[in-house]
């Protein structure tokens, strides 16, 4: 369980009833994301509350009433969900910060600008998030909170995502530590290993870090690997 000053409040009311747990902010979100958590690494109580400041306990009756049932975690679980998540102003200012780097990573990534096939610098998306009013909401999960994002820029800013499939040759030198760079970087569709030692592939990657992937190769290669564009997927 954490501290107990860590924690934050998670407030569910409905049916004349109100249900109160303590919470780690951060934890909690990544609940709400889907992410599958052990409910005692979240909480800092194994209670549920009707009043938590007064150490007022939920009655059973109330628990079955609402949930129909009393076992903590599904309780728990429910009240982190649909509930409302009670963060200190810099708490949310931090937890705003993080989703939104996550969205201007994402989409710098993953997207390009279609009338020039280059990606979009992060400076200009966070540029245009600024400009189309994008509202973060740190409990979202990161692709809904994309999708909302992408949907806001478009009438600012020309964005398209696609992927690259690149075919890859490693020669034989450098093929051995290939491998497990490449597979971090890329998915790897098809491979196959050479008389002379050399390794191919075909990768697919996002369109946002092709210039990055051509870095990696060269890298590892010490410029002698080569990469051609098989084409791109939209």
């Amino acid at each position: 369980m954490i501290p107990l000053e860590k924690a934050v409040i998670a407030r569910l009311e409905g049916f004349g009833e109100r249900f109160e747990i303590l919470v780690d902010p951060d934890q909690a979100a990544k609940v709400r994301q889907g992410e599958k958590i052990d409910i005692e690494d979240v909480v800092a109580a194994l209670n549920v509350f009707s009043h938590s400041s007064r150490g007022t306990r939920a009655s059973e009756e109330s628990l079955n009433k609402v949930f129909h049932t009393t076992d903590f975690p599904t309780v728990a679980h429910r009240i982190i969900e649909k509930g409302e998540i009670h963060l200190t102003a810099e708490q949310r200012r931090h937890m705003i910060e993080e989703k939104r780097r996550q969205v201007v990573t994402f989409i710098s990534r993953n997207a390009i600008n279609p009338q020039t096939g280059h990606p979009h610098p992060p400076q200009r998306i966070e540029m245009a998030m600024e400009e189309a009013r994008v509202n973060i909401d740190p409990f979202k999960h990161l692709d809904e909170m994309v999708k909302e994002t992408v949907k806001a820029l478009r009438p600012i800013l020309p964005i398209r995502f696609e992927e690259l499939r690149i075919a890859v040759r490693i020669p034989a030198d450098f093929a051995g530590r290939a491998f497990g760079d490449i597979s971090s970087a890329s998915t790897i569709e098809k491979e196959e290993w050479q008389k002379d030692g050399s390794w191919i592939c075909v990768v697919r990657i996002p369109a946002g870090i092709q210039t990055d992937f051509y870095d990696l190769i060269n890298k590892i290669t010490k410029g002698e690997g080569v990469v051609k564009i098989l084409n791109q997927v939209y």
